[in-house]
């Protein structure tokens, strides 16, 4: 009798033992998987993330040029109302899951709001990191290259850049891009589009962009938009542009 009781007892501890087992394998299984959701939805997040940027230099660096107090203003006030507006405005919306490419593919279908103040946000920071202090010049290598083959001449590059800032009717920008073709193009848009977004009449990658908005330049140049636009071209940062330009080529 004792030694039946003594094997019932060993059999129930072994099941108990299994079924443990099982409940822990099962918990770990499960959690495993809810690590797993979690770290895709903190990478989901990390690379579609959108942020304020600080200015890549001091808001006097590109003095005399662009003025201490227009870089204040329009970094400041202008570009940190368009972030907060675009925030607000993808805010709950499938938006806020994609990246800054995504939505300009489908600029489209989504409202004015969108396209205005997400155009504004990171049209802006653009122009910010095409500039720098001490910058001006020409470009070499590829970069040079290229623009003497579609333009003629560099001289010729700048008439026609030029030219797109100043026969801008009312706000917008002028900018250098890529084609899908490898060529580049010079083309100007309205209020905040750009060539990245569906409905620009010339679609492309920007290499460099001028904003020819008034509170680029007003404070200093009041309406004198040319003496800004000849300006401006003591501030562009090449090697940037040269960077964007190999990426866009790879």
């Amino acid at each position: 009798m004792n030694n039946i009781k003594l094997g019932l007892t060993a059999i129930i501890v072994l099941f108990l033992g299994l079924q443990y087992s099982f409940i822990a394998q099962a918990q770990n299984i499960s959690r495993n998987q809810t690590n797993n959701d979690t770290k895709k939805l903190n990478n989901m997040n990390s690379t579609n993330k959108f942020e304020f940027q600080a200015l890549p230099y001091a808001n006097d660096a590109l003095e005399p040029f662009i003025d201490k107090l227009t870089l204040e203003i329009h970094y400041g006030k202008h570009h940190k109302a368009y972030y907060d507006n675009f925030i607000a405005a993808i805010k709950g919306t499938e938006m806020e899951s994609m990246d800054m490419m995504h939505i300009f593919k489908n600029m489209s279908k989504f409202p004015m709001a969108v396209r205005n103040n997400g155009g504004g946000y990171f049209n802006h920071t653009f122009y910010w990191e095409g500039m720098k202090a001490q910058g001006g010049g020409s470009p070499t290598g590829k970069l040079s290259d290229a623009i003497a083959q579609s333009f003629t001449s560099f001289d010729e590059f700048k008439k026609q850049f030029s030219d797109a800032g100043k026969t801008r009717f009312g706000s917008g920008w002028a900018w250098l891009s890529i084609d899908d073709k490898g060529k580049l193009f010079i083309s100007s848009t309205p209020n905040q589009d750009n060539p990245l977004m569906d409905l620009a009449e010339k679609k492309g990658t920007p290499l460099l962009v001028m904003d020819v908005w008034e509170h680029a330049y007003y404070l200093k140049y009041q309406n004198k938009r040319p003496d800004y636009i000849d300006a401006f071209w003591n501030v562009v940062n090449w090697a940037e542009v040269a960077k964007r330009y190999e990426k866009a080529l790879n």
